[in-house]
């Protein structure tokens, strides 16, 4: 997929676990997951800015574009 994500980098500069930002953004865990491997084949605007938000970032911190060659 062209689109990467580095959710878990952003976690780790910020040093928050997979449960707490699930919490604090109001999703569940195994959705945050699937977010944060990559699986997901959407994410609403509204979560994008609550993890933004909780984690005092800008979207593009989180999400990349890598042409696929």
């Amino acid at each position: 997929m062209a689109i990467i994500v580095n959710l878990d980098v952003m976690m780790a500069k910020r040093k928050i676990s997979l449960g707490e930002l699930a919490e604090r953004i109001g999703i569940t865990p195994a959705n945050l997951s699937i977010l944060k491997t990559g699986k997901a084949k959407a994410i609403r605007f509204s979560t994008l800015e609550a993890i933004c938000k909780e984690l005092d970032c800008q979207p593009a911190d989180i999400l990349e574009f890598q042409h696929e060659e």
